[in-house]
């Protein structure tokens, strides 16, 4: 049986690609962080559905215990084809402010990691199998403003490396990414300020995980896909913000 370990899987986005690929076969494996009882839920709502999953836990802001991640994800008759790297680290801050802690956080997450735990895929793909990495970006780097700064450069890196990555494990690994738009609300954002930002695009229509969840999957299906981005956004990156749409809502016409 193929497994996938998905990061950042116990709620949010994470949870959805990983509910999703279970249901198409995978064995699931939950990677959290410090939210250990929402990465049970997931576990057993997949479970409830006739999927199977394992919780793992990982700190990725250590090099060390991301290495280890990928041995922790065994069960029986499981082999490991598939990551994504889902967990992401999203503060802001600004250039004139910008701290070298932060930096290296964001760094930490959002690209040392995905870059370790692909290694570690690689090295344990069984002989003769191939198999897919998916690396979540940011509609940002196709529109991009200097809000959340180091977060920006942090997914400008991970857009590399997938390139990169796809060069480089071809062709046992195909590797690519998705792009989201705003998806869900954050932060301290306000459900009423979310349902006014989350359709100003030019399709007018909110991205939800369900349109990733669309394309995570063309991307594990196709197996002539690889080394490209697959923005999700309903046409965001063509606006061309000068900030990020946290701060710059605009009146629809």
């Amino acid at each position: 049986m193929k497994g996938a370990l998905v990061t950042g899987a116990g709620m949010r986005v994470g949870r959805a690609l990983a509910m999703a690929l279970a249901a198409d076969g995978f064995f699931a494996f939950v990677h959290y962080h410090r939210s250990a009882g929402p990465a049970r839920e997931t576990v057993a709502e997949i479970v409830a559905a006739g999927g199977q999953a394992k919780a793992v836990r990982a700190d990725l802001t250590s090099a060390r215990q991301a290495e280890a991640l990928v041995g922790k994800c065994r069960a029986r008759g499981v082999h490991l084809t598939c990551l994504v790297n889902s967990a992401s680290l999203f503060k802001l801050d600004r250039a004139p402010t910008a701290k070298a802690a932060d930096f290296d956080l964001h760094m930490a997450v959002n690209l040392r990691a995905p870059l370790l735990l692909s290694q570690a895929l690689a090295r344990q793909l069984p002989a003769g199998e191939t198999g897919v990495i998916v690396n979540m970006l940011d509609q940002k780097l196709f529109n991009l403003n200097p809000d959340f700064l180091t977060y920006t450069l942090s997914k400008v890196g991970l857009q590399g490396l997938t390139t990169l990555l796809a060069q480089s494990f071809a062709p046992r690994l195909r590797v690519a990414g998705i792009a989201p738009g705003l998806t869900l609300r954050s932060g301290s954002q306000t459900e009423a300020r979310f349902a006014q930002q989350h359709t100003e695009n030019p399709l007018g229509v909110g991205v939800t995980s369900a349109d990733l969840v669309r394309a995570l999957r063309f991307i594990v299906a196709t197996p002539t896909y690889t080394g490209d981005v697959l923005i999700v956004d309903s046409g965001e990156h063509l606006s061309g913000r000068p900030r990020d749409i946290a701060f710059d809502a605009r009146k629809k016409k």
